[in-house]
C-alpha cells in the first residue's frame, strides 16, 4: 500500500515539477519580507512586498489555478 502512495507521489512530482519549482522559488524570494510581515505586520510592508516582488506574488496568487488544472488529469 505504501508503494502505491510513493509511486503516485513520484508521478505527481514528475508531471508538476515546474509548478512546484516556481512556487518554491517565489517563497524563497519572499522569505525576508514574509518574516517581517509575520513579526511586525504593517500595511506599508505589505505594499512594499507587493510592489517590489510582483513576479513572486503573481505566481503565488495563480498557483491555485495550476493545481485545479492538475486535478483534471488522471494519473
Amino acid at each position: 500500500m505504501a508503494f502505491i502512495s510513493i509511486s503516485r507521489l513520484f508521478r505527481y512530482i514528475k508531471y508538476n515539477w515546474l509548478q512546484i519549482l516556481l512556487i518554491t522559488l517565489s517563497i524563497y524570494d519572499l522569505r525576508i519580507d514574509l518574516r517581517i510581515l509575520i513579526d511586525y505586520f504593517t500595511f506599508s510592508t505589505l505594499l512594499y512586498t507587493i510592489f517590489e516582488h510582483p513576479l513572486a506574488i503573481t505566481i503565488l496568487i495563480t498557483s491555485p489555478y495550476f493545481f485545479s488544472k492538475i486535478k483534471k488529469y488522471k494519473y
